[in-house]
Formats: C-alpha cells, sequence, structure tokens
C-alpha cells in the first residue's frame, strides 16, 4: 500500500517539500551544461572537486550523478549513462518518490515509508550503488581531468600523476 493514512499540515508541508525539492533539482539542472569529461558538473555551483578524484585519482560512488542527472535533464540519454550507468535509474526513482510524495500532499494522506516493500527496496538500491561505486573506482583508470590534476599538485605536491 503505497498511501496508509491521512495526515497533518506539518507531514503535508513535509511531503511537499519532497516535490517542491525534486522542481528545485530539475531547475537547477536546466541552468548547469553538463561537463563533457562526464563529472564536476556540480563545480558550476561553486562546490569543489570531488576529494577522492583529487587523492586518489579514482571516482567515488557518487561521482558523475550530476552530470548524468544534468544531460538527463537536457535530454542526452547515452551523456547521461557515460556520466553514471546509475544515474537515470537513480533519478527515475527520485522523480516517483517526489511526485508520489507530492500527490500524497496535495490529497492530504501519508506516503508510506515505513513499508517493508519500501525499505527492502532503498536498502537494495543502496546497495548496488555502492557496490557499483567500489567496483567502478577499482577498475576506473586515471579520473582526473587536466584541471583537477593541476589542483591535486598544488594541494598534494607529493602527488605523481
Amino acid at each position: 500500500m503505497l498511501f496508509d493514512r491521512p495526515i497533518g499540515p506539518r507531514e503535508r508541508v513535509a511531503q511537499g517539500l519532497w516535490a517542491a525539492g525534486w522542481v528545485g533539482v530539475v531547475a537547477v539542472a536546466l541552468w548547469l551544461r553538463p561537463e563533457a569529461q562526464g563529472h564536476g558538473t556540480h563545480e558550476q555551483l561553486g562546490l569543489p572537486p570531488c576529494p577522492s578524484v583529487l587523492l586518489f585519482d579514482r571516482p567515488c560512488p557518487a561521482c558523475g550523478l550530476t552530470t548524468s542527472w544534468t544531460a538527463l535533464i537536457h535530454g542526452d540519454l547515452g551523456a547521461s549513462l557515460a556520466a553514471h550507468p546509475l544515474g537515470p535509474l537513480l533519478f527515475a526513482c527520485y522523480t516517483v518518490w517526489a511526485w508520489l510524495a507530492g500527490w500524497g500532499s496535495l490529497r492530504g494522506i501519508r506516503l508510506d515509508t515505513n513499508a517493508r516493500w519500501f525499505n527492502r527496496s532503498v536498502v537494495v538500491v543502496g546497495t548496488v550503488f555502492l557496490g557499483f561505486g567500489v567496483f567502478r573506482a577499482w577498475i576506473s583508470p586515471s579520473f582526473r581531468s587536466p584541471q583537477e590534476s593541476v589542483i591535486a599538485r598544488v594541494l598534494i605536491p607529493s602527488n605523481r600523476d
């Protein structure tokens, strides 16, 4: 059962915020430009490069997700999959979750996130995500962009590319 009971104003706002968050993510992704190297799009928001890339020259499990979602929002499924193969699936999950939460908020009913099927789904998706991230870090060749290599040399003087 997706929805389990009527909700009060506080829960209604909380569920509405999930839907509003999705709208915000889509708006930001429309504003961003997917990086051709497949990662680093988040830096357009003023965020630093991924520490895993700088320190270890390997991607973290989330490397490429912003680029993947941005490419997907811009209609480029190939670039989205290349940036992070799980990106479109994770965005689809987030989209469904946010739309259901928003619909529940509008209708005044609670999206049941304490159901066994939901909790198991979160565990499965999280395990696949982290497992894939470890596997990708293990098999990835040099992952730094030329700009990230310069930053790594400045931050970590003993670093050799």
